[in-house]
């Protein structure tokens, strides 16, 4: 284990480890503010609150499967909007679910290394920006990122989340 995994807390270096498998550079970083929500993240990192890529986990109503939907921080999910493109009711998943699904706590969800493969929706408001920063396992982990790579490394399908999305 490299001596950067040694100093991420066990749920970060997880993520960092998943990261690495990508080879492009990602670095895990912990903050001793809180990231649990997009407003505190922006704040800890010093970006827009749209800049915060977060990761939030749906459970379809029928299957019973996950869905993770990252949006931009600045973003609510209109979950009638995601079904009916889906083809499929959702709600919120409750933590044990989204634990159980993901591996990780909610506020600490990244968009790679979970338990289960996920079906992945992403925020086409997350285009606007050059730079986005994500979840890495803890609500004190992050890491930094483009639009174009979350597309690549999570298979996610760029969609419209909420009516007021461009």
């Amino acid at each position: 284990m490299s001596e950067q995994h040694e100093q991420l807390s066990p749920s970060a270096a997880s993520v960092q480890r998943s990261l690495d498998r990508f080879a492009l550079g990602f670095q895990v970083q912990e903050l001793p503010d809180s990231t649990r929500s997009a407003r505190d993240a922006a704040q800890a990192i010093g970006c827009e609150v749209g800049q915060i890529a977060k990761s939030l986990v749906f459970r379809f109503l029928r299957s019973d499967k996950p869905l993770l939907v990252i949006a931009s921080g600045s973003n609510r999910i209109d979950e009638d909007l995601l079904a009916s493109a889906l083809g499929e009711k959702i709600e919120i998943a409750p933590a044990e679910f989204v634990r159980a699904a993901t591996g990780f706590s909610i506020g600490g969800v990244p968009p790679v290394g979970h338990r289960l493969p996920l079906d992945t929706v992403i925020d086409q408001d997350l285009s606007k920006y050059e730079e986005i920063w994500a979840a890495a396992g803890t609500p004190h982990a992050v890491f930094r990122l483009t639009p174009e790579i979350l597309i690549r490394i999570t298979g996610g399908t760029l969609m419209r989340v909420n009516e007021s999305s461009f």
